[in-house]
């Protein structure tokens, strides 16, 4: 549903950089607007409590505000936040963890660290890019998707990528549409590494011989002798990809150059997008943990030993456990490619169903690092007891919100204090925060016991909120009725005396 454009001040920015407003007392979440400024705004979409819109005018402009380069933004949902400069873009990101903390996870650091901020353009080595036939414009479209839709954005560059990977969108377009099969290709995945540069292209047809030989000349077009292009095909799932030209190509690789560790991996496994900032990240990380030598060290989430590598350069002895068979296995691989398969030893395991006899299966560590999906490591943390807590924790996560959550668990049951806190801006220009803490166990943990009835005391707490606002509710709707009511009557009342009126006049007339 779209309203009529409204005029609106804007307060504040949420976590996906759109401004807040408030008019009548309800919440306007507002892409394109920045504190401080007046606009008027269009929703596209109202609820009772909220609306979502998008700014028409901004009649007075926020010291916030920057021209985007891109020429595709606010069209491309690629990018959120170019419109914001860079840093307060920080700034905004810092202040959400901050937030997060105190409103979520009742917490607060003793120390906020400064945040690590590389470079703004051309930093995303990793990147999806959709492919799709579009007949009207007789031709194929290569990008990101469109802002809040399932088309594909008409792009012919992009500033977060490489500017050697940007230059390849038009010629992919190119490409693809003179394939056999360029409405059977619907992804192409780019991988950036240290000597190597690999497309995976999302084959649902097998391709022909002329297929092939177009995408070899492709390769050989583009390569150079510093840089390989390497054509992969994905016919199903992403462990089916597999190199096609050239055989003989450098490994993908990236490099922690720190601790003197390099990371091969397949370009459909996770690693970091950003790879830069990833080095800056592990050294701040390895720095709050300060792993020794002979020190047994947990790797939670270990993925293909980002972190693990790196800790057990110090000699400490590192145990990875991570969920995924192949990232376990190219993690083991890893380690042995670093001479580093004596320190570390891997384990897949499911750290959403981890309990408290299973955690402490695994034996005392002295200290451990937890890297989480978006969703967190709540089942972790809460299955830590008093005999198996390590002594320092670090969390490195991608989500205020459930680093926040996890915070409160260590900090209010697990006896931790959260020492230092800090985001981390991999991903400029989007709303996403990437964020690091450190936890010191300063304290008991609390007993099952105690944290049933802490739970059910915040409970009733929250019951009796809600209560209250159940109430107070049913007051106004009440109030609203009562007035709707009155309003009725008096339209009534007013009828009937027009009407009174009216029999009285014809009354009073003479007979003709």
């Amino acid at each position: 549903m779209t309203q009529a454009s409204v005029v609106a001040h804007i307060e504040s920015l949420d976590h996906e950089g759109r401004g807040i407003a408030r008019v009548d007392g309800k919440a306007i979440f507002i892409d394109g607007a920045l504190p401080y400024e007046t606009v008027t705004y269009q929703s596209y979409r109202v609820k009772k409590s909220y609306e979502n819109a998008d700014v028409v005018d901004v009649l007075k402009e926020s010291f916030l505000r920057t021209d985007p380069s891109c020429p595709h933004f606010g069209v491309c949902g690629g990018c959120s936040m170019q419109h914001v400069e860079f840093s307060a873009q920080v700034a905004i990101k810092q202040r959400v963890l901050e937030d997060d903390l105190q409103h979520i996870g009742r917490v607060k650091a003793e120390v906020v660290m400064p945040p690590i901020a590389g470079a703004a353009w051309g930093y995303r080595h990793r990147a999806r890019l959709s492919a799709r036939y579009v007949a009207k414009k007789d031709g194929v479209l290569v990008g990101f998707h469109e802002k809040r839709s399932s088309f594909i954005a008409d792009m012919s560059e992009c500033h977060i990528l490489p500017s050697h990977i940007s230059a390849l969108i038009v010629p992919l377009r190119e490409l693809i549409a003179r394939l056999s099969i360029y409405n059977r290709m619907p992804q192409v995945e780019i991988a950036v590494g240290a000597e190597l540069d690999v497309l995976v292209f999302r084959n649902m047809d097998d391709i022909t011989e002329a297929d092939f030989a177009l995408l070899q000349a492709f390769s050989d077009r583009h390569s150079t002798p510093q840089r390989t292009v390497q054509i992969w095909l994905q016919p199903k799932g992403p462990e089916t990809c597999y190199p096609i030209y050239p055989l003989d190509a450098p490994k993908l690789t990236y490099r922690l150059r720190d601790f003197d560790v390099e990371m091969p991996y397949y370009p459909t496994e996770f690693t970091q997008v950003n790879p830069e900032i990833n080095n800056v990240m592990v050294s701040r990380a390895l720095r709050l943990l300060d792993p020794q030598a002979g020190e047994r060290i947990a790797d939670m989430f270990c993925g293909i030993g980002n972190f693990t590598l790196p800790i057990a350069r110090s000699g400490a002895i590192v145990h990875g456990m991570e969920g995924s068979e192949a990232l376990v296995k190219r993690a083991v691989e890893n380690a042995t490619h670093n001479g580093l398969q004596h320190k570390v030893s891997y384990e897949m395991a499911n750290l959403f169903e981890v309990t408290e006899a299973s955690f402490a299966a695994l034996g005392k560590f002295d200290k451990m690092l937890v890297d989480p999906p978006r969703d967190g490591a709540m089942q972790l943390l809460k299955a830590i007891t008093e005999d198996t807590a390590p002594q320092r924790i670090v969390y490195v996560s991608c989500n205020p919100a459930t680093l926040a959550r996890d915070a409160g668990v260590l900090v209010n049951t697990k006896g931790y204090t959260l020492k230092t806190a800090g985001i981390i801006n991999m991903f400029p220009h989007t709303g996403h925060v990437e964020s690091v803490a450190w936890f010191e166990k300063t304290g008991p943990c609390k007993t099952n016991a105690e944290v049933e009835a802490m739970e059910a005391a915040e409970e009733a707490v929250r019951e009796a909120a809600r209560a209250a606002s159940m109430a107070a509710r049913q007051e106004r709707e009440a109030l609203a009725a009562a007035e709707k009511a009155l309003e009725v009557a008096e339209k009534v009342a007013a009828k009937e005396a027009r009407r009174a009126a009216y029999l009285a006049s014809v009354a009073d007339k003479p007979a003709p």
